[in-house]
Formats: structure tokens, sequence, C-alpha cells
């Protein structure tokens, strides 16, 4: 009588990555997926069911951090002008000691990851909102208080930084259309010209 041998179980299929549970996700990961809409589409992008499709999650997960919609701009608008910039200015102070090394470092920075397309945001947003006009304002001043005070250190009196620290920061929003010129390095260019000493 022969023994039958039993078949061997199939290997299990390999698991895949879940999506997303409302429990895994942070208020910080709905702000920064905020802020990429607001950075590809504008104010106009910053929907619920936008933002829920962004972090792949239910709109109604949402709800697990903020109350309504309108709590959520408000503290979106509040992460705009103080987490993501003093985050910004710390990581620049660790990474140059130069002062001048700080502030090229800084426009590396805003162009690796879009920056200016959200501070341009941002201010078409805090054309109706007095939350992102506070929050805008609250932003130029931390960030113009850190540039001039690195031009300070460079050896620039009070006044001299400011004026620098405005234009570069403006450079930043700037929408000129100028194709012959070599974005990438611009701001690199305009920062050694403002920096340099007349003779």
């Amino acid at each position: 009588m022969s023994s039958v041998t039993p078949s061997a179980s199939p290997s299990p299929a390999p698991a895949l990555a879940p999506a997303p549970r409302p429990t895994d996700l942070t208020p910080r990961d709905w702000l920064e997926a905020g802020q990429s809409l607001l950075r590809r589409g504008g104010l106009r992008a910053l929907k619920l069911r936008p933002l829920a499709e962004e972090l792949r999650v239910s709109t109604g997960s949402f709800y697990h951090h903020f109350s309504d919609f309108d709590a959520y701009q408000g503290q979106l608008a509040r992460y705009f002008a103080e987490d993501q910039v003093g985050d910004l200015i710390a990581a620049l102070e660790r990474g140059a000691d130069d002062p001048i090394g700080r502030i090229r470092l800084l426009g590396q920075t805003v162009r690796r990851r879009g920056s200016s397309r959200i501070a341009v945001a941002m201010r078409a947003w805090a054309e109706s909102d007095p939350r992102a006009r506070a929050a805008v304002e609250r932003h130029d001043t931390l960030m113009l208080s850190a540039i001039s005070g690195w031009l300070e250190q460079a050896g620039f009196s009070r006044a001299e930084a400011e004026v620098r620290a405005y234009g570069l920061i403006t450079l930043g929003l700037s929408k000129v259309h100028a194709p012959h010129l070599n974005m990438a390095s611009l701001f690199d260019s305009l920062l050694d010209i403002m920096v340099a000493r007349r003779a």
C-alpha cells in the first residue's frame, strides 16, 4: 500500500507594504502634504480629498489630527512661519561655520526643496487670509534676521547687512524670465557680488 505524501503547502505571497494608517501619520505629515499641494497648485489645490490622496488615506483619517479644515489651515500657516524656519536656520548653523557659507547653503537648500514655490503660494494666500499674512510676516522677519546676522558676522554694518539680506530673499521669489542666465548658479553669483568689498 503506497503512502501518499502530502503536497507541500504553497509559499506565502510576499507581504506588500501596508498603506499608511491614521495611527502611522503625524500632524506634521499632513502639514508637509499640504505644503506639497500648495507648492504644486497654490491655494486652489489645498482641499481635503487631494490632501488625503497625497497620503493614501481616507478623508476620515484627517480628523484623527485636526478638528476641521479651517483649524488645519491655521496650523499649516503657523508651520510655515515657525517650525520650518527654526529647523532650517538651526540646520544651516550646523552645516557651515562660515557665515557666507551658511547663506550659500541656504540658496542650495531652497533650490533643492523648491522652497521658493511654497513662499510664492503663501504670499498669494496671505492676500485673503490674515493667518497666512501673519505667517509670511513672521517667516520674513526670522529669515531677514538670520541672513543679516550672518552678513554682520562677515563684517558688514547693520544697514549694509539688512539691505543685502532683503535683496537675497527677494531673489528667491523672483519670476523674471531670463533663459540666458544659469538659474542654478544665479544665487551664488549674486551672493558673490553682494559680499564683495569695494576697492
